[in-house]
């Protein structure tokens, strides 16, 4: 006795995105253009720039998730928003306090 074959699930092409979707999430592209330009600093042997920038960042990533509704925050809200703005808040002022505070190479 053969048993019928089990009904499986046709495959499907995930959808394309579009620019629209794509467009939606400035939010997060600003705050990773702030991340590249960064890191160019550190790349170029100004790590204290660069760390500076990315408190800065972070400090900007915690005023849009702060300001934006949920539906224009997109990948940028992780989490409620009161833990992703005061965790965004938290790092940016450790790291813009650790960047202002580590004094230059021998320079006291």
């Amino acid at each position: 006795m053969t048993r019928p074959a089990p009904d499986r699930p046709q495959r499907t092409r995930p959808a394309r995105l579009r620019w629209s979707q794509i467009r939606a999430q400035w939010p997060l592209a600003m705050v990773l253009g702030g991340i590249a330009v960064a890191l160019a600093f550190v790349v170029l042997e100004r790590w204290r720039r660069g760390a500076f920038v990315v408190g800065i960042v972070a400090l900007a990533a915690a005023l849009l998730r702060g300001l934006l509704p949920e539906h224009r925050v997109r990948l940028l809200g992780v989490r409620s928003k009161v833990f992703d703005v005061g965790f965004y808040t938290a790092l940016g002022a450790a790291i813009l306090w650790l960047a202002t505070s580590i004094d230059a190479l021998g320079t006291a």
